[in-house]
C-alpha cells in the first residue's frame, strides 16, 4: 500500500487454504482505533461489513456476530474469539455449521506506525470442504466487505474528538 489509499483487498491461495488481506492507514492513535474496533454496541452506527456483534471481549468466549456485505445476504456466525490484545489485535475462529465443513479465523491487527498514524490490518483464513465453491463470494462480496469497513473505520477514528 502507498500513501493513504487503500488497496483493493487480496485473496492469496496456499494448498487447501485461503487468505483475504487488507490494510489500511489511519491517522489515529491505536487507542482510538481499538475503543472504536472493540465498541460492539456501536457497529450498527457505522460499519457497513460486520453489522453487530454481541457478546464479551474475553479471550474464549463466543460472541455472535452478523456479517453481511452491501449487496450481498448475511450471515450469522457464533466465533470463539482467540486473541484480545487491547490496542494490537482482536481474533476470532468460526465454522459454517460444522468444523472442517467451511472454517475461518478472522484477524483484526494495529500497527503503529508513529505516534499518531496507524496501519490497520484486517485478514482471513479460510479452509474447509467448500473452500473452492465459496472462493468467488469471498473474492468478491467479502472483499467487498473488508474495504467497505476499513474506509468507515478510517473515516470514524480520523473524526475530531467531541468535547
Amino acid at each position: 500500500m502507498t500513501g493513504r489509499t487503500q488497496e483493493r483487498p487480496e485473496y492469496r491461495e496456499s494448498g487447501s487454504t485461503g487468505e483475504l488481506y487488507s490494510q489500511i492507514e489511519i491517522n489515529a492513535t491505536p487507542e482510538k482505533i481499538w475503543k472504536i474496533l472493540t465498541g460492539f454496541a456501536e457497529y450498527p452506527t457505522w460499519n457497513p461489513f460486520v453489522r453487530s456483534i454481541q457478546g464479551n471481549l474475553v479471550e474464549g468466549a463466543t460472541i455472535q456476530a452478523y456479517l453481511r456485505p452491501s449487496g450481498a445476504g448475511g450471515m450469522m456466525m457464533r466465533p470463539v474469539l482467540l486473541v484480545v490484545h487491547p490496542f494490537q489485535e482482536l481474533r476470532w475462529r468460526g465454522h459454517l455449521l460444522i468444523r472442517g465443513l467451511f472454517d475461518g479465523e478472522h484477524v483484526f491487527e494495529i500497527r503503529p506506525v508513529d505516534n499518531r498514524r496507524c496501519l490497520f490490518i484486517q485478514h482471513e483464513y479460510f479452509s474447509g470442504m467448500l473452500l473452492p465453491l465459496m472462493k468467488n463470494m469471498l473474492k468478491k462480496d467479502t472483499a467487498r466487505g473488508f474495504y467497505e469497513m476499513n474506509e468507515a473505520l478510517r473515516a470514524r477514528a480520523e473524526q475530531p474528538a467531541v468535547t
